[in-house]
């Protein structure tokens, strides 16, 4: 598991933090709730930070093989080479894939709000009334 001070894995202990403020519960707890047959948001939700954090994982993962490829002591031959540019495709496509999760996941949780308990002091506000149509008289 990641250290939540790592920054590697900074926007997946981000979109963990807001998903567990809006739900008041920790994460783990929270998966294992979103672990049923239906679909619902808070699966969604749990489901898009596993894909974020496993996008962040493999870019740390790449990352390092990539410093080991290009280690200034060593000399990079032809298979080298594929192996640079393999690592540094999967970066980009790993890249790709977090800011997509973070993007759409954020946008869901920026839309959310806790719900609090309701107040039963304070009635519901009124349903606007609906507007009435003009009457025009035709012969």
């Amino acid at each position: 598991m990641p250290s939540p001070d790592d920054p590697a894995h900074a926007v997946s202990q981000t979109v963990a933090q807001r998903i567990e403020a809006l739900y008041g519960q920790p994460l783990a707890e929270l998966e294992a709730l979103a672990d049923v047959p239906e679909s619902t948001l808070l699966a969604a939700l749990t489901s898009n930070h596993s894909a974020l954090a496993l996008a962040e994982r493999n870019i740390a993962f790449q990352l390092r093989r990539l410093r080991e490829l290009t280690a200034p002591n060593r000399d990079i031959g032809q298979s080298d080479a594929v192996h640079i540019l393999d690592c540094a495709r999967r970066i980009a496509e790993s890249v790709a894939s977090r800011d997509a999760y973070a993007k759409s996941t954020g946008a869901v949780l920026g839309g959310l709000r806790r719900a609090s308990a309701p107040d039963t002091q304070r009635p519901a506000p009124p349903v606007p009334a609906a507007p009435t149509a003009a009457v025009s008289r035709t012969r």
